[in-house]
């Protein structure tokens, strides 16, 4: 999943965009990755997802990108924005004349229009936690009701219709209040076409017209449209083989969707109406071939069927690759961490209204099944055979080795999941005056080997204080994400921007990522305190009380920093990796390889 707080890691830098690389012949490129795409719009709940988050840096263009030192970097090839004034805070966007969507349509305010008003939770008319959801975890909306599955809140701290101007290409937000990481509100126009929402949502086929219906339906708020228009913005982008309505994978970057068989492989091509409004590769073709198996990936790059891979760490993994002739690795903590999530809202151990709304009580469930979690026995076991040093992650909001790591878990509460504490569970369930055993259903990757080793090792322990551990383990569980079925959830976040109000959407009421209903008004202000810090040491003194009631509350529990390791065959060159999402593609530029040592289709 993408979207997360850290701290910045530095890497080595690589070079910059190349905008005008020539191409002497066809080359490909065969990525090996761990989980399918499934949708073409990763600003969604279900979009969410580094799986996604990859394809759409290939297919879309942006205003900023984060460079191999990690330093946000301008790319005004593609666009501008500037401060135009501080008080209040106002910000203009523009988009450079002649940039098009790959069907000829210019990427203009339309799509900026888009991007803020589907994210603005002014625009919907109910909430997401007052909605059902289907057997695909996503929302079921009644007729006439506006709800798209977003939620942004710099979006939503601009409430006045943008300005537009430049004959259409920009549009000028003003901030209700100021948000210190308004640089990382809008870094592109949007990743799903204005002019294809408004064809799918309202029938209408004129792109220009499509364009102004959509400006239109946000300025008038005219909920008619915009009902029809959120979902289409939320559902219709979502596939897992390629589909047959080309505005459903419209690219205004280097590469377009051109094949994609389900669960297999995802191909992209040349996006031929790529103009040099962003860096130019140098392959013309790039193939990412799904498995959530890491030795098999390592298999595929030895028999040469892939070219790149970065399959989850292990043993057999690193010894595997360690034999291999023609091939480079290297390993480091990467920018994931590991955690569990526990669930507030679904009528299950660890939500109130179980108790007839006793929070205190539910609160004490929590704590107790948290207590259980053998986080020191997982590192030992698992991670620490990979990384000597590794220890565990007791921060929610910082990676470890950052500037502030330190001193934040110093003082945030992570102290009470140091040990497992079987007899202080037992004590809490005891008080609370539940029966025992209690059942929690556990969310993970079923195929993924280490997440496996991880719930049995977190089963086994739970037992112990009076838990029933239920396997929900699930391939498909990054869709299954805040549907309710599941107590407890097991998976990553991994980080998408240096800005520790990157995690906001994960513990504000109704976030984007707060999967599991959960809600503290204290918690709330608190992040919008930190919106508007621009000063250092207040900012960590706030998130340190955003940590402390985390904790507190028995939110959830940090485990580890994920081991990394890139590998790829030698005649690929240019390969670099970051701690950010897009980790491994961020540079797609510079990878150079030659068609005959293209690895087979």
């Amino acid at each position: 999943m993408a979207a997360v707080a850290a701290g910045a890691l530095v890497l080595t830098a690589c070079s910059g965009p190349d905008t005008g690389s020539e191409i002497s012949e066809t080359t490909s490129v065969n990525v090996g990755w761990n989980e399918p795409f499934r949708s073409t719009n990763n600003l969604t709940a279900n979009g969410n997802a580094t799986a996604n988050a990859n394809i759409i840096y290939l297919t879309t263009s942006f205003f900023n990108y984060y460079d191999g030192d990690l330093n946000l970097a301008k790319n005004e090839d593609f666009g501008t924005y500037e401060v135009t004034s501080e008080d209040p805070l106002t910000v203009k966007y523009t988009v450079n004349e002649g940039v098009e969507w790959s069907d000829g349509t210019p990427v203009d305010a339309a799509d900026m229009i888009l991007f803020w008003g589907a994210q603005n939770d002014g625009f919907d008319t109910v909430a997401g936690d007052e909605l059902e959801t289907d057997a695909d975890g996503n929302p079921v909306v009644g007729d006439g009701d506006v709800y798209f599955d977003s939620s942004s809140p710099a979006m939503t701290a601009v409430s006045q219709f943008p300005e537009i101007g430049d004959d259409g290409r920009s549009v000028t937000f003003v901030y209700d209040e100021p948000r210190s990481d308004w640089e990382n509100g809008m870094n592109q126009p949007s990743p799903v076409a204005a002019h294809a929402v408004a064809n799918i949502a309202l029938g209408i086929e004129d792109p220009t017209e499509g364009k102004q219906a959509i400006e239109d339906a946000f300025k008038n708020k005219d909920n008619a449209a915009l009902a029809k228009i959120a979902d289409a913005w939320t559902n219709a982008f979502n596939f897992t083989s390629m589909p047959d309505n080309p505005l459903l994978y419209l690219s205004y970057g280097p590469y377009i969707i051109s094949d994609y068989v389900e669960g297999q492989s995802l191909t992209l091509k040349r996006n031929e109406n790529f103009g040099d409004w962003g860096p130019n590769p140098k392959v013309d073709a790039i193939t990412i071939r799904y498995s959530e198996d890491p030795l098999a990936s390592v298999t595929a790059l030895q028999n040469g069927e892939v070219d790149l891979i970065a399959p989850q760490s292990s043993v057999d993994v690193l010894s595997t690759l360690e034999t291999l002739d023609n091939v480079s690795y290297t390993t480091a903590p990467e920018g994931t961490y590991e955690h569990v999530d526990l669930t507030f809202n679904n009528g299950g151990p660890f939500d109130p209204a179980t108790y007839g709304g006793d929070a205190e009580k539910a609160r004490m469930v929590r704590e107790a099944f948290l207590k259980t979690i053998p986080r020191q026995e997982i590192i030992e076991k698992l991670i620490k055979p990979l990384q000597d040093d590794a220890t565990t992650r007791d921060s929610q909001l910082y990676v470890p080795g950052s500037p502030d790591y330190d001193t934040v878990i110093a003082d945030n509460g992570s102290d009470m999941w140091a040990d497992v504490d079987i007899e202080g569970a037992k004590a809490l369930l005891a008080q609370a005056g539940v029966t025992t055993p209690v059942d929690v259903r556990f969310l993970y990757g079923k195929s993924n080997v280490r997440r496996a080793n991880e719930y049995q090792l977190i089963s086994a322990s739970a037992t112990q204080a009076g838990f029933n551990v239920i396997d929900n383990g699930d391939d498909t569980w990054g869709t299954i994400l805040g549907n309710g079925s599941y107590d407890a959830a097991l998976f990553g976040w991994q980080s998408t921007s240096t800005n520790v109000l990157n995690a906001e959407a994960n513990y504000i009421t109704g976030g984007q990522n707060n999967y599991g209903g959960y809600s503290n008004p204290e918690i709330d202000d608190l992040w919008s305190q930190i919106a508007v810090s621009t000063d250092d040491d207040q900012t960590v003194g706030l998130a340190t009380q955003v940590e402390q009631k985390l904790n507190q509350d028995a939110f959830g529990v940090t485990i580890f920093q994920f081991p990394g390791v890139v590998a790829n065959r030698d005649v690929l060159q240019g390969v670099s990796s970051i701690a950010l999402s897009p980790t491994i593609f961020w540079n797609y530029w510079d990878w150079e390889i030659s068609a005959s040592d293209s690895a087979t289709e």
